[in-house]
């Protein structure tokens, strides 16, 4: 029997209940972290708790209930309590504002909120990690605070739709004749040997693993540059990657159809994916 979390209880999937007028559920009203676990541990734990804290903030929701040692906690209860103290799973927390008559404006300040968290068994895709995926390009839509990880994901959602519908695992997104980040990942480029990501700012998520890239590139000497590339150039780039949570560094190869550079994955690709392999199991010891 599956537990989650939800406003200080612990409980059958099944049972858990959130009322209708929750503004999660109607208006995207919320924020939300997935945290990776390896062997009973949270990885990079205190950057997904500052980025939550930091994101509840940008919403102006009340952390009542969503303080990072009460969330660690529940992460490992659940973890324990399902049964995946071994192997690979995720975590995923959810806190909104709360339930309350459905009203655009802030409800009643001691309006509780809403805290959700469960676990999954997690199973990297080690042939697609190895061979390299297809991607696409689409026009970023989405609002212009995409640093704030909100459950209001319905860009994203459109744009996986679109990559499915493509046989592409993912969607990059361009802004103002840039590539942004994709739709549930950040983007790396390498070009002329420099790797280069879109800077940090409203408009693409603070990755955790992107974090670690940056990190791991400073550490290995590739050169770096938080630098945008041009959409006409990307066709040209040398290499290009994707990463996330549970995306890890991950190769596109072929992108609107075309290959990208001989159609494998890149030197730099492959080394940062095992320089990230090697410290994610680090974290598990």
């Amino acid at each position: 029997m599956t537990k989650v979390y939800l406003n200080g209880t612990y409980v059958a999937r099944e049972d858990a209940r959130i009322p209708v007028e929750d503004r999660g559920f109607l208006f995207g009203d919320g924020i939300y972290e997935v945290v990776r676990v390896i062997e009973g541990r949270l990885f990079a734990w205190d950057a997904h708790a500052a980025r939550m804290a930091n994101g509840l903030a940008g919403l102006r929701i009340r952390q009542d209930g969503a303080e990072s040692a009460t969330l660690r906690a529940v992460c490992e209860r659940l973890v324990k309590e399902n049964g995946l103290a071994t192997g690979e799973a995720t975590v995923y927390l959810q806190v909104t504002r709360g339930a309350a008559p459905r009203i655009h404006h802030f409800p009643p300040a001691d309006t509780p909120t809403t805290v959700f968290g469960s676990t999954a068994r997690f199973t990297p895709n080690v042939a697609m990690r190895t061979n390299g995926a297809k991607g696409i390009t689409l026009p970023d839509i989405r609002w212009s605070r995409c640093d704030l990880k909100t459950v209001n994901l319905l860009g994203a959602v459109l744009a996986r739709q679109a990559a499915q519908e493509a046989g592409a695992y993912e969607a990059l997104f361009h802004r103002d004749g840039m590539v942004t980040e994709g739709a549930a990942t950040n983007a790396f480029m390498v070009v002329g040997g420099v790797l280069r990501t879109y800077p940090l700012c409203h408009y693409i998520l603070p990755g955790i693993t992107r974090m670690e890239i940056v990190s791991l590139a400073h550490e290995l000497g590739i050169p770096l540059e938080e630098r945008p590339v041009s959409l006409s150039d990307l066709p040209r780039v040398d290499e290009l990657f994707v990463c996330g949570t549970t995306t890890d560094v991950q190769a596109i190869v072929e992108l609107d159809g075309e290959p990208i550079a001989n159609g494998k994955p890149g030197p730099v690709t492959v080394r940062l994916r095992e320089a990230l392999t090697r410290r994610l199991m680090a974290g598990a010891a």
